[in-house]
């Protein structure tokens, strides 16, 4: 029986696929292992434009206010499996997103988060989401045949590239080392340079300059690196660090191109009285001192030595310690809420209201989406503040952190040490990015707090 049907009811009976040139036609997740041996997820989207893969990072210090990333407990893999996490990507979200636009990732997002149904994404898993989130956002941007940070740039309504200035962790402490030393990380940022590949260079030779400081100090065995592929040598003290680091500097001649950072991890020691333990290590230390002790501590040392960057320097629930530590150092340092604000829109409001601190830690995996990370860069630029868009510890080679740096304009990075191939990842794309742009690029440099889109 030969059909009665106008062309245009045709077409209108069509399924979504057929005529959604960017639809989604498999989900696939998996796990895979980080660079710290545990298992975390990895989804792959396929449109008709090809296959794209993304995998998602794990934190060692990890915010109490950060998504849920679903475990499995249990005995395999310590515990850390994450076989339901894959589940839930393969039995929920997949077929929920089959046939949808690669292209409307905040429609896809949405879509997610209404299926999760929890506040924090304890049901699917802010890993099972994140990695589809982020194979999604490489689909969206393989059909539009666009590169990724172009997509993202695109996503957040931002008509500014610019290259991040790369804040290298060189010296490992906290959680992430076995030495005494209780702060985290200790950076360098070449905001001197010229251009990202300048800053690469001068960020490398640094780095060997310190390895020749700390060897002769302390010997070969100190030498060894931190999960971030920072040098982890049993010094005693945060001053110790801060002082290593001014010797490479000099050394390598660059005392007028770099600067220092550090990420304190507060969190990580505080003690139940409302005290931070520097000596937390340590049984029977003695450094144990208030929160405004701890914040004259960082003046002191930023007086002293050119400090432009604090990371979560009290608690993540140490408002009070905030605000007038921010009011006192945020003109010439910058205060970067990690723990604090984990990510997290609600969390940036109450920052901001609070005047707690001046910048963001972008950590896509502490919110769980790649629409809510926007979000959350968008309002911290238009609170006037930096942001710095950061890896995990625990990474994978994925590299889409640099595509979002440029992408979203946030005119800092920090992915680690130039060492250890999944750190080097993010370094190596930023450079190929930079070549791509050729004189379109820009580099952040003195204005990493500052870059031009404000959201």
């Amino acid at each position: 029986m030969l059909s009665t049907m106008s062309s245009a009811a045709v077409r209108a009976s069509r399924p979504v696929l057929a005529r959604n040139m960017s639809a989604i036609t498999a989900v696939n997740g998996r796990y895979i292992i980080d660079s710290r041996g545990n298992p975390t997820v990895e989804v792959d989207v396929s449109t008709k434009e090809g296959l794209f893969r993304a995998s998602v990072p794990s934190g060692a210090s990890t915010g109490v206010h950060e998504a849920v990333e679903l475990r499995d407990g249990g005995s395999l893999y310590m515990g850390k499996g994450v076989s339901k996490a894959v589940e839930n990507v393969n039995k929920t979200i997949g077929p929920a997103l089959i046939g949808l636009d690669a292209t409307d990732q905040e429609g896809i997002d949405a879509k997610m988060i209404e299926l999760d149904g929890t506040p924090n994404k304890g049901n699917l898993g802010a890993n099972a989401i994140l990695g589809a989130s982020l194979a999604v956002s490489k689909a969206g941007a393989g059909s539009k045949a666009v590169p990724l940070y172009q997509h993202y740039a695109d996503l957040a309504g931002n008509s500014d590239l610019v290259l991040p200035v790369p804040s290298f962790n060189v010296i490992n402490g906290g959680e992430h080392a076995g030495n005494k030393l209780a702060f985290q990380e200790f950076m360098i940022l070449p905001t001197g340079a010229e251009t990202f590949t300048e800053a690469m260079s001068i960020g490398c030779e640094v780095y060997h300059e310190l390895k020749s400081v700390i060897k002769g100090k302390y010997g070969q065995d100190a030498c060894n690196v931190g999960d971030e592929g920072g040098f982890a040598p049993n010094i005693q003290s945060n001053l110790e660090g801060i002082e290593l680091l001014m010797a490479a500097i000099k050394k390598a001649g660059y005392e007028d191109k770099v600067v220092v950072g550090m990420d304190v991890a507060s969190s990580e020691f505080l003690m139940p009285d409302g005290r931070y333990d520097l000596d937390f290590k340590n049984k029977g230390g003695d450094q144990q001192l208030t929160g405004e002790e701890l914040g004259q501590l960082y003046k002191d040392l930023a007086a002293k030595y050119p400090i432009v960057s604090i990371e979560d320097p009290f608690d993540q629930d140490d408002w009070a310690n905030y605000a007038p530590f921010t009011a006192a150092v945020g003109d010439a340092v910058q205060v970067v809420g990690d723990d604090l604000l984990v990510t997290n829109p609600s969390r940036i409001t109450e920052a901001g209201e609070k005047k707690a601190c001046n910048a963001l830690l972008l950590k896509v995996n502490q919110i769980g989406s790649v629409t809510e990370s926007i979000k959350a860069v968008t309002m911290s630029k238009q609170l006037g503040w930096g942001v710095m868009t950061s890896h995990r510890s625990g990474e994978t080679e994925d590299n889409y952190i640099a595509d979002i740096a440029v992408g979203l304009c946030t005119g800092q990075i920090k992915t680690g040490a130039p060492c250890r191939s999944e750190r080097l990842a993010k370094y190596n794309q930023l450079l190929r990015i930079e070549e791509e742009l050729g004189s379109k690029a820009v580099y952040a440099g003195q204005n990493f707090r500052t870059p031009s889109w404000m959201g």
